[in-house]
């Protein structure tokens, strides 16, 4: 899938958000190896702690289908910013541990701004499952 198409994706999810308070609607899109696509909005609460990205809603929609992390190989987020929206430091570390590592990350804008990143770029210094042991 291009990039393009999967920001396309992760627009159409936009316009699912449920983001009443902040009045910032956020989509994303998650691409599987195997060419599916999964999406996500921001779904807010008036309790703001319970409330979900849309990043992380995508791929938990993906995983609670049966895919494994392996198999998330690209997501695209968008949201109404400057610059290509920028995931919130949970949502980075979840696709730290709950995407391939080598999955593309597409970061936009509505305006058509894009940037690709990987993981890594998004949290250098991330918290593992290693760093649980004794």
């Amino acid at each position: 899938m291009k990039k393009g198409e999967l920001i396309l994706e992760a627009e159409k999810a936009r316009t699912l958000s449920i983001s009443p308070y902040s009045k910032f609607p956020v989509g994303a899109a998650v691409f599987t190896e195997d060419g599916k696509i999964f999406h996500g909005a921001n779904i807010e609460n008036s309790s703001y702690p319970l409330s979900m990205c849309a990043e992380r809603n995508a791929i938990y929609h993906a995983l609670m289908n049966g895919y494994k992390p392996s198999q998330l190989v690209a997501l695209a987020v968008i949201g109404e910013t400057p610059e290509p929206i920028s995931p919130c430091g949970a949502c980075r570390q979840v696709m730290h541990e709950l995407l391939n590592p080598q999955a593309q990350i597409i970061l936009a804008n509505v305006k058509g701004k894009v940037r690709e990143v990987t993981v890594k770029e998004l949290l250098p210094f991330a918290f593992s499952p290693s760093d649980l042991k004794q």
